[in-house]
């Protein structure tokens, strides 16, 4: 009998940890609607006492989405708990992840604990938690270099206290993976009561190996793992929700269990976060990736013409490739266009907002012959790129680069509604144009990334561009897309900029 692989995705959480990835409420729910159909168990929508912005997102999330539990992570204080507990209130289905460190570096250097003084925590924060919700997940915050007795009398304490769920994370991704399937295996074993939850693992990238570790715990019994879309997350990443989905899909006849996941929502899922996080994906990527169903070879492909089997282990169909087509062109209605939006997940506020788009995505199929669902989704996130004030906006630009001559722009943008005009040179028309908005600007911000990604095929493709800057301890992302990709850069920048000047602050979980 196939049993049942829980998905606990927490790109909302643990990926937004990503240098730059922090989003907005309405990109949060965009987000969150789009994992719901995708099939997602368990949603971790943030973490609530990070700050009042964050527990407002997770509490919108909480109102909307009906069919996935939504959880909000707390640390195992009642401050962070109080909150977390108040924000999942409005779910249909809520949880309470709460979480501790047991590792003796830990306890010792970080917490400045006792193990005695851990493990009444943790009893603790459980009770409490289970007041809200009787959901309730307990973490072992690296568990991975914790004591395996002590690690024993944590959980035995916790799924006594009412834990339902309880996770053994790598949070250093300092293990590997015939070592972290064993420690599942005794854990299970050696916890009293461990029929009585659902094991759970969630794994870090930082050596390569957080799939292949979140796979060997389902091997030793783990049935949820914790994972993001496109393995987004602090550091080197997260276990790629995709690679997990597909690898358990694909091999049912080792691990023995499935998921509820409707793979044909992947690949549209994953580029939803790259565009509204400014993270692309790498094209050799398994799954998600462009190359991830090409065939250079002359002998691969001679063999998937003959029988796809040869070569491919899955169809592309499968995941979400080749249904990306967007049905409308410059004749579409309103109507037409709305309904595509609804397919896509895609919420306008108000009658305005609609507006707007549709006058936008009229623009667009007067420069595109195809249009796709990821012009569309990269349009809305244009359109919808900040809660927070829209200090600069573009209106105007012209740049000039000419073989033997210094390129140079001329920026029109405007500021708090007053229009300024911005001249400068550089290596080349980006460069010109940068340096053009920073004369006028003068925002003393570092660029730390930009990033060009092609949305869809052709010459006449979307650019998809990237800016991430870093000021005074502050890392932001800003996104531009347009067919001009000189264009989509500045307005990346002043995207970027429009972030930094928000003064937007967020609390890492474990800071």
């Amino acid at each position: 009998m196939t049993e049942r692989l829980y998905i606990f995705d927490t790109t909302l959480r643990d990926g937004e940890q990503s240098p730059g990835a922090s989003m907005t409420r309405d990109e949060k729910l965009r987000i969150a609607r789009q994992l719901e159909k995708l099939g997602v168990d368990i949603i971790e929508a943030g973490f609530a006492a990070a700050s009042p912005g964050d527990a407002q997102a997770i509490r919108t999330i909480a109102e909307h989405i009906k069919t996935s539990t939504v959880c909000s992570l707390a640390r195992a204080n009642e401050k962070d708990i109080r909150a977390a507990g108040d924000a999942v209130r409005p779910a249909q289905s809520a949880r309470i992840h709460t979480f501790i460190a047991t590792s003796p570096i830990h306890m010792e250097k970080k917490l400045r604990m006792t193990p005695d003084q851990v493990l009444e925590r943790a009893v603790a924060a459980v009770k409490l938690a289970r007041e809200y919700t009787d959901d309730v997940e307990f973490s072992a915050e690296d568990a991975v270099r914790s004591d395996l007795d002590f690690l024993c009398r944590v959980f035995e304490a916790v799924i006594t206290a009412g834990a339902r769920t309880v996770n053994v994370p790598d949070t250093v991704g300092y293990s590997i993976p015939a070592l972290w399937g064993e420690r599942m295996r005794q854990l299970i074993e050696r916890v009293p009561n461990a029929d009585k939850v659902i094991w759970s693992t969630h794994c870090h990238n930082d050596l390569g190996m957080a799939v292949a570790n979140s796979l060997a715990a389902v091997m030793g019994g783990a049935r949820q793992v914790e994972c993001t879309i496109n393995g987004l997350g602090e550091r080197a990443g997260n276990a790629s929700l995709e690679e997990i989905v597909m690898a358990v899909r694909t091999r049912r006849d080792v691990f023995g269990c499935d998921t509820r996941i409707d793979t044909t929502q992947i690949v549209p899922t994953s580029k939803l976060v790259s565009t509204i996080t400014g993270y692309p994906v790498q094209p050799n990527k398994a799954i998600v990736g462009a190359n991830a169903f090409a065939h250079e070879s002359g002998i691969h492909q001679d063999g998937v013409l003959k029988h796809r089997e040869t070569y491919e282990i899955m169809r592309a169909e499968d995941v979400g490739w080749n249904a990306n087509r967007l049905t409308l062109g410059k004749l579409s209605g309103r109507n037409a266009f709305k309904t595509k939006l609804a397919e896509l997940g895609i919420v306008l506020d108000g009658e305005e907002a609609l507006n707007a788009a549709f006058a936008r995505f009229k623009e667009l199929a007067d420069k595109k012959r195809e249009i796709f669902d990821e012009d569309l989704q990269a349009l809305v996130s244009d359109e919808t790129s900040a809660d927070e004030r829209e200090r600069y906006k573009l209106v105007s630009m012209r740049v000039v680069s000419e073989t033997g001559e210094t390129p140079n722009a001329k920026v029109v943008f405007a500021d708090d509604g007053v229009e300024k005009e911005a001249r400068g040179e550089g290596s080349g028309p980006v460069d010109a144009a940068f340096k053009a908005l920073e004369s006028v600007v003068q925002s003393d911000a570092d660029l730390l990334l930009y990033s060009v990604n092609n949305i869809t095929s052709g010459t006449d493709a979307q650019g998809e561009v990237t800016v991430r800057l870093a000021k005074a301890g502050r890392v932001v992302n800003g996104q531009g897309a347009d067919t001009d990709i000189v264009v989509a850069s500045v307005k990346a920048y002043l995207h970027a900029l429009n972030k930094l000047d928000s003064k937007l602050e967020r609390a890492h979980p474990q800071v």
